[in-house]
């Protein structure tokens, strides 16, 4: 079967696999306010009030309890058959989840089929970032895993606007039919997978030298076999290879030892602080927050898609510039900036909000209404957060932790890391409307606090990786000029690179690896310069 080398098909095909959290999140958000959801699960003795609080942050985050246990036993999974394998299986579990979600008599039945769904999330939202990272180039790197977060945001609003379409459907059509249509993009993804190469270093890994070395020339050597850039990747990974298997068996208990425990900190709050921005509970619940605002019916659902649409947007900056700018940087101005907005939401709903005991229209979760220019101010804010996040925290918490650890431990390490993503998922999704009903207007605070704590935290130990090949991030973390365990100060990593690059390029290594690393001028380059 002919399979396509160019690393943006192959990038734009793996990421719909983070498509279909997108896809999920906007199926909640969209419907959970609608008549006919509300009156088809109702619990209460009020007709169509819907699920309790604890009830519905239950439904909401069986996707993420789900999305926690696959994301561990991904690395498994794709270590033994496979990248390309392990997200092809998890495009065919969303279909089964898609089926009995969309055809659910009760609550206990959509929540199984939002658990399945969610063991297809952790596996693609695990495996997918790792697959790119190690079919393209560094200079590339950043942009194409960081493509997957794109994929998540046209996944919530495409969704979005499917769900408000059949919104104006009656009964119990309105939800149904949208969670069905969810299963079309995993189909989509499944046969693209058939197209596309497994990943190279995975093949290294398992002996398997000259298919790996068929897919560098199709991806980095433009079908040139005498491509230099090909023989020095080629040679890379073997060496480092041969240094993983001197070490003794890879298990997720290496990740704890001495020599892997800071990298495994590193990517596991790259993902824990993901979530306690607050971003994904804005996802999931903003018709909350903007009914506090006074929004209702209509405007309330297009007021709504309109946080999607600026995710969407500005998600872009991030792909042309992330591997300019920095990974370090982007966390630091995007956390900033959304504690500026979470504080002064929260300080509006406090001291301008008036109390609904009973809810804004019957809403629990909403118990503080503000008005007039108050309310027009908690909507900006909302918006402004979403643009705070979408280039930066949105895309880098994909892109970073796999560009932390070394070949033989990237599966499980990424599944790991990964896991803490939807474990503070689950626990967000389940807290937040609850919190919503008690805490009310405070829980912005909380999520404030948390803000700043992860800005202090990236500052202290977050290294940078932009445009540095994957062995070099290793040599990085055990410079044994370094802090034990640690190795280069973060904030001294900008302008690393490895000994090979400054013993032969020196004070013009920067120069040096920024132009010539690169496939696209391998023609030009003398393989002994290239970097």
């Amino acid at each position: 079967m002919k399979q396509f080398g160019n690393v943006y098909l192959i990038a734009a095909i793996s990421i719909i696999g983070g498509g279909l959290f997108g896809f999920d999140i906007s199926s909640m958000s969209a419907i959970i306010a609608g008549k006919s959801y509300l009156c088809y699960f109702n619990q209460g003795d009020v007709p169509c009030t819907g699920p309790q609080a604890n009830v519905q942050g239950g439904i909401t985050a069986s996707m993420a309890g789900g999305s926690w246990l696959a994301s561990l036993l991904s690395g498994i999974l794709s270590d033994r058959y496979g990248r390309k394998t392990a997200i092809m299986t998890g495009a065919v579990i969303w279909v089964i989840g898609c089926i009995i979600v969309s055809a659910a008599q009760d609550i206990p039945m959509l929540i199984v089929g939002r658990v399945i769904n969610g063991f297809c999330v952790g596996i693609c939202s695990a495996q997918v970032p790792v697959y790119i990272s190690e079919v393209a180039p560094p200079t590339k790197r950043g942009r194409l895993v960081g493509a997957q977060q794109w994929a998540i945001t046209w996944g919530i609003l495409i969704m979005f606007y499917i769900s408000y379409g059949c919104s104006f459907l009656e009964g119990p059509a309105a939800f149904r039919i949208p969670w069905a249509l969810q299963m079309i993009p995993a189909i989509v993804l499944f046969i693209g997978m058939l197209f596309l190469p497994e990943s190279p270093r995975w093949l290294a890994s398992k002996d398997r030298w000259e298919e790996c070395e068929r897919v560098l020339v199709l991806t980095h050597g433009h079908g040139d076999p005498n491509s230099p850039w090909v023989a020095r990747e080629f040679q890379e990974i073997k060496e480092w290879l041969d240094i993983e298997r001197q070490s003794k068996a890879i298990s997720y208990f290496t990740l704890f030892t001495p020599r892997y425990i800071n990298r495994t900190h590193i990517g596991l709050f790259t993902q824990i602080w993901s979530q306690l921005t607050g971003m994904n509970v804005m996802m999931y619940y903003i018709t909350y927050v903007f009914t506090m605002a006074g929004l209702t019916g209509n405007n309330l659902l297009v007021s709504s898609s309109i946080q999607y649409v600026i995710n969407v947007v500005m998600t872009i900056p991030a792909l042309i510039w992330i591997d300019r700018i920095g990974r370090r940087p982007t966390l630091l101005i995007g956390s900033s900036l959304m504690a500026t907005w979470l504080i002064i939401n929260a300080a509006l709903l406090g001291a301008l909000g008036t109390s609904v005991p009973n809810g804004v229209d019957g809403i629990k979760e909403a118990k503080v209404k503000v008005t007039g220019s108050a309310s027009k101010a908690v909507i900006a804010c909302s918006y402004l957060f979403v643009a705070s996040y979408a280039p930066t925290w949105g895309p880098v918490s994909w892109i970073y932790p796999p560009e932390l650890f070394p070949n033989q431990l990237r599966g499980k390490a990424v599944a790991f890391t990964t896991s803490g993503n939807w474990a503070f998922n689950f626990a967000l999704g389940y807290f937040v409307p609850p919190a919503f009903e008690t805490i009310t207007w405070r829980t912005y605070i909380v999520f404030a606090v948390f803000c700043v704590a992860m800005t202090i935290h990236v500052y202290f130990m977050f290294p940078e990786t932009a445009g540095k090949p994957l062995e070099d991030v290793t040599e990085m973390f055990e410079d044994p000029k370094g802090i034990k365990w640690i190795g280069t100060p973060a904030w001294r990593t900008k302008n690393y690179y490895s000994t090979a690059v400054r013993m032969e390029h020196g004070a013009g290594a920067k120069k040096a690896f920024s132009h010539d690393y690169s496939p696209e001028r391998h023609e030009s380059v003398e393989p002994e310069k290239i970097a």
